[in-house]
């Protein structure tokens, strides 16, 4: 089946929740399954990335709304790896049961595991879920990496399966057993590494609308042996994607051979598109070549580049209005300001055509996270007129 660029276009959209109301039912809880996985970071600027995932879907939803829909007692999602730090929907946890098997055989990931993980597990057994602090803290003191032997253990036992994360207090995760948290009938499934990868195959396929075997690779980073194992389950129509091809993304030449959800296909997408800053660790735009291939938008994080070399601020968020990526914005907060620290359009995109989808996609994040006053640092002056224009 041949799909324009176009069309590959809107159909990821809508797969990602952001064409169309259906992407706005159920709340955040549904997001989350949508998508899949949501990747988690440290950096909060607006606000932290899980949030503003939830956010430019739903729009000016209740922040600790995504909190519960995330972190909740009884568990309804859980902290593990898909393709970085992910809040996962609790019931893939027997998904995931090939990652920590092989978690448990290399016993190393970025740390040497040190000795006396049973006395860690042992302690939590005894006394109930606890957080780094209640074992000595996080760190040594060093650099963020340098963590402590029992932050090292606690992760290990996390990584394998022993322990699981499902809420956390302020920024800090809470430990578990996992026998304490996940649902019975979700502990007792074993899957094989080609039923889990199977499986999760037609959850990315679901979740990106259209991919390469590369993009969903990236979804799920795997390699060597399960990576065999998920092109094989393409190949053989086992992870229920159907093949495409789209002549708009062709590299030398050729058209791209893609995947898609077969659902997917059986609709045009319509409906309104969302115009809202997307955080850099959002799927849609987490694997920087597909955000070229999809939105012909190249885009770098500057976040760990030196700020006399950054050539769009610290914290860019690319602005989606329209279907595309038309422009990006470098967001901060002082008060109740929404600080644009550096703002711009893609280039031969016109002030007058998009001024106002940039200036509505401001404003509302603006007031999600309390700010009445918007104020524009650095800009092209014909832009900067209309963006500090309150919208009607």
């Amino acid at each position: 089946m041949l799909l324009t660029a176009d069309d590959a276009r809107r159909i990821i959209l809508r797969a990602q929740g952001l064409l169309g109301s259906d992407g706005r039912k159920g709340g955040p809880h549904a997001v989350l399954r949508r998508l899949g996985a949501v990747q988690l970071d440290t950096v909060s600027v607006l606000a932290r990335s899980h949030e503003l995932v939830a956010y430019a879907r739903l729009g000016a939803v209740g922040r600790q709304k995504v909190e519960r829909a995330y972190w909740h007692d009884p568990a309804q999602s859980f902290e593990y790896w898909c393709h970085a730090a992910c809040i996962l929907p609790i019931e893939h946890w027997p998904l995931y049961s090939f990652r920590r098997r092989a978690y448990r055989e290399r016993r190393f990931r970025w740390h040497q595991v040190p000795d006396g993980v049973e006395k860690l597990l042992d302690q939590v057994r005894r006394s109930g879920p606890i957080t780094t602090s209640d074992v000595g803290g996080a760190k040594n003191g060093g650099a963020w990496w340098d963590w402590s032997e029992s932050k090292i253990g606690l992760e290990w036992l996390l990584d394998i399966g022993e322990l699981v994360c499902t809420r956390r207090i302020g920024w800090r995760r809470v430990y578990d057993l996992a026998e304490r948290s996940v649902p019975a009938d979700l502990l007792a499934q074993d899957l094989t590494d080609e039923e889990c990868i199977v499986r999760l195959a037609g959850v990315a396929g679901r979740s990106l609308g259209v991919a390469t075997t590369t993009d969903l690779v990236d979804f799920l980073r795997v390699r060597n042996h399960h990576r065999s194992i998920l092109e094989e389950s393409l190949a053989n129509g086992a992870a229920g994607l159907v093949p495409v091809e789209v002549p708009g993304w062709a590299q030398k030449g050729k058209p791209a051979k893609a995947w898609a959800d077969p659902v997917a296909l059986e609709s045009v997408p319509r409906g309104r598109h969302r115009a809202t800053p997307i955080s850099p660790f959002d799927s849609l735009i987490w694997h920087r070549g597909r955000t070229s291939r999809v939105f012909g938008f190249d885009y770098t994080l500057e976040l760990y580049v030196p700020k006399h070399k950054r050539v769009h601020g610290y914290f860019t968020m690319p602005i989606l209005a329209g279907g595309r990526l038309i422009g990006r914005v470098d967001p901060g907060r002082e008060g109740t300001t929404f600080v644009a620290r550096q703002i711009s359009l893609e280039p031969g995109l016109s002030v007058s055509k998009w001024a106002d989808s940039v200036r509505e996609a401001l404003w509302e994040a603006a007031s999600w996270v309390g700010c009445d006053t918007v104020r524009i640092e650095r800009a092209d002056p014909a832009l900067t007129t209309h963006l500090q224009t309150t919208p009607a």
